[in-house]
């Protein structure tokens, strides 16, 4: 498989700290790719130079061929790299359905006076985001929701819509930064079907920190080492289970400890 996205020899620095260094891999067309390490480790700040919210010091992020490191956030997002958060950024007052509409607006074809105004172009937007919001909420489970209150919603659901907010803008590469923190076993093997069901059905690639090993090795297709802001292992679940390095650095014991 040719290499949709591009890490090649990225590193960051903050004044004397090196927080990534040197850190090169791909990402292939429909693949699921997970980023693990230590707390500190550098993962959230190589996601931060990937969808472009943080500079790359050297080396630089290629999508499609072309380069994304260090264009405005928005511009990769449009370009079709999109990345969810850690931290719950929804808007709680809106209902689950209002949230995925308001997150389609980078595809907006009428201008900020055409809304104003309620011009054609504006009410062929609101009426094909509202569509696709339905379309979207049914496809991830959220019908029987999809007019509640994100403020009400429980930590499984509130994951979900993040990833239907992230469909929202019609990404090409999904970026998840830790999506199953939080979670019970049951909500976690939910979730890990549902980030499949999204490669599967929409063709969407995905890109995903976490920190739950027995979810990392149930939902990857590969994954990427990181410790101390260094790559020290990249390959398979089966491959990184038996990696040494991996083991001492991060996993810490054999595969029975991490529930595989």
């Amino acid at each position: 498989m040719s290499a949709l996205l591009e890490v090649k020899a990225v590193t960051k620095r903050f004044g004397g700290l090196t927080a990534n260094h040197n850190i090169s891999f791909d990402v292939a067309e429909n693949e699921i790719l997970s980023v693990i390490g230590p707390n500190g480790a550098g993962k959230s700040t190589l996601f931060k130079m990937i969808s472009s919210f943080l500079p790359t010091t050297s080396g630089e992020v290629l999508f499609k061929g072309e380069r994304i490191s260090n264009l405005k956030p928005h511009i990769v997002a449009r370009k079709g790299v999109v990345r969810t958060f850690q931290e719950t950024t929804i808007f709680k007052s809106m209902t689950v359905r209002e949230s995925v509409i308001v997150a389609q607006h980078l595809r907006a074809k009428a201008s900020l006076a055409g809304y104003f105004w309620g011009s054609k172009t504006a009410l062929a937007d609101v009426a094909a985001f509202g569509a696709y919001a339905d379309e979207l909420i049914d496809f991830l489970g959220l019908g029987d929701i999809r007019n509640e209150l994100a403020s009400n919603l429980p930590q499984g659901h509130l994951r979900a819509l993040g990833i239907a907010i992230g469909l929202a803008t019609d990404p090409t590469v999904l970026l998840l930064d830790e999506p199953f923190a939080g979670m019970n076993h049951d909500e976690t093997m939910q979730m890990v079907a549902l980030v499949k069901k999204v490669r599967d059905d929409r063709g969407v690639t995905v890109l995903l920190v976490e920190h739950d090993m027995p979810a990392v090795m149930n939902i990857s297709d590969r994954i990427v080492v990181l410790n101390f802001g260094e790559m020290i292992a990249e390959g398979t679940p089966t491959q990184i289970q038996n990696n040494e390095k991996v083991i001492e650095a991060y996993l810490g014991s054999a595969d029975d400890e991490i529930g595989v």
